[in-house]
């Protein structure tokens, strides 16, 4: 479908933060395929990711993690979790990993890409722990907002969340030993009729307030 200017506003206007989930509804595997599909191609610093993604559907988990996140009902009435998880370290394999997939996938010799790789590494891997976190956790946030727009367009609603406690997180899905820490998470599912949240008008800027044009 070609985007236009009315579906593109309007799918930004029908999603809203869903307080109340339907758990009967479940999200198709058709749907969320395409939804973690279009998590994979969102663009990010380098192309490089670095990031990971889990995706929730074990009700046991989910309630573990209902407690640690200020016993918010989405965590078990949605239909899947998405835990976005930064890496929280990561050193020269970051850009070698990525080099090598981009020298498969575009048919380039290894060489020819060792300068490029060279002034990833130059600019990143040297940085600061503290530096390398933050800029890794940017980049799940660029990764979360293409989430949020993917669902809309498939009429899938959503719940952004950081009211949660990342270091339980981190031990209940075991994510400090793979170098990971709980970001950000998306609840998504489908809206309960009695959630009234979906009948509130959105409250935004205005565009003078918001945007100064030079």
């Amino acid at each position: 479908m070609i985007a236009t200017k009315e579906n593109t506003i309007e799918n930004r206007t029908w999603r809203y933060a869903t307080k109340k989930f339907d758990n009967a509804k479940k999200v198709s595997d058709k749907n969320m395929d395409t939804l973690l599909e279009a998590i994979r191609l969102t663009a990010s610093s380098y192309g490089l990711q670095p990031y990971k993604v889990l995706v929730i559907t074990d009700q046991e988990i989910k309630s573990k993690l209902r407690p640690v996140s200020w016993n918010q009902s989405q965590l078990e009435d949605a239909s899947h979790i998405l835990v976005f998880a930064n890496q929280t370290d990561f050193g020269e394999e970051l850009v070698d990993e990525y080099v090598e997939n981009m020298s498969a996938t575009r048919n380039i010799p290894l060489e020819n890409l060792k300068p490029y790789a060279e002034m990833m590494k130059n600019n990143i891997v040297g940085l600061p722990k503290e530096a390398k976190e933050a800029w890794t956790t940017n980049q799940v946030y660029i990764a979360l907002g293409n989430a949020l727009q993917a669902a809309a367009e498939l009429e899938i609603d959503t719940t952004p969340m950081e009211g949660f406690d990342a270091a339980e997180y981190n031990k209940i899905l075991d994510l400090s030993a793979k170098n990971l820490n709980a970001s950000v998470v998306l609840a998504v599912g489908y809206r309960s009729e009695e959630d009234a949240t979906q009948h509130y008008a959105k409250v935004r800027k205005s565009k003078e307030e918001l945007f100064t044009h030079i």
